[in-house]
């Protein structure tokens, strides 16, 4: 089993450890407020160890980012020694919000935050996903949708993208739902997703979404 370390408190990281804890997996929960226990029980509920981001990053095998992507790449450099070498997650999509709190505009239009972090951290290996789906539980429940969706993969060392993709299976994603994209630059496009939420909210409501892969 794996240490798998989360940055990050809010809804992403509470469901990959509900997840990853049942696949038997060791979660250590980094929080830049790591003293206000009493609004993250939910942690020690559900077996995992609260500290601080640099302490989750430096004990961990691989660590995720769940923390809000328009704060994510000033956070993850500040732990550029922590996070050398090992497998970094990125989950988050960087937007600036409207006045509906949903994604208004892309803050890296002509590249990705996956690739503005991989740039950053040259000896981390950043792999992208999980990213085009919401409610964040999804992540963790994709078998909960009428249509099964996909989750794209997105970097450049194929290592890591094999590492990621078995946690994946761990999170009850199959194989065939799982689709290499390629490098990090391919990144963008799932990114771009996020844009998409708002038109589809206006045209369904507030319903679960996720995309899915005809073929």
């Amino acid at each position: 089993m794996t240490t798998i370390g989360i940055l990050g408190t809010g809804n992403v990281a509470r469901a990959l450890t509900g997840g990853l804890r049942k696949a038997g997996h060791t979660l250590i929960i980094g929080s830049r407020h790591a003293q206000a226990r009493t609004s993250l029980r939910w942690i020690a509920d559900a077996g995992a160890r609260l500290t601080d981001t640099a302490d989750a990053a430096r004990s961990a095998d691989v660590v995720v980012n769940a923390t809000p992507g328009e704060h994510s790449l000033a956070l993850l450099t500040s732990l550029r020694r922590e996070l050398e070498g090992k497998v970094l997650i990125d989950t988050a999509n960087a937007v600036e919000q409207g006045p509906d709190g949903l994604a208004a505009r892309l803050l890296h239009p002509d590249t990705s935050l996956a690739e503005e972090i991989q740039r950053a951290m040259p000896r981390t290996r950043v792999v992208k996903t999980l990213n085009t789906m919401g409610p964040a539980s999804l992540m963790a429940a994709p078998q909960s949708l009428s249509v099964p969706p996909v989750a794209f993969l997105s970097g450049d060392d194929p290592a890591a993208k094999r590492t990621v993709a078995g946690l994946l299976g761990d999170l009850g994603w199959p194989s065939h739902q799982v689709i290499d994209l390629g490098g990090i630059a391919s990144a963008r496009v799932p990114e771009a997703f996020v844009l998409l939420v708002r038109p589809l909210i206006r045209a369904l409501g507030p319903v679960p979404l996720a995309l899915s892969v005809a073929r």
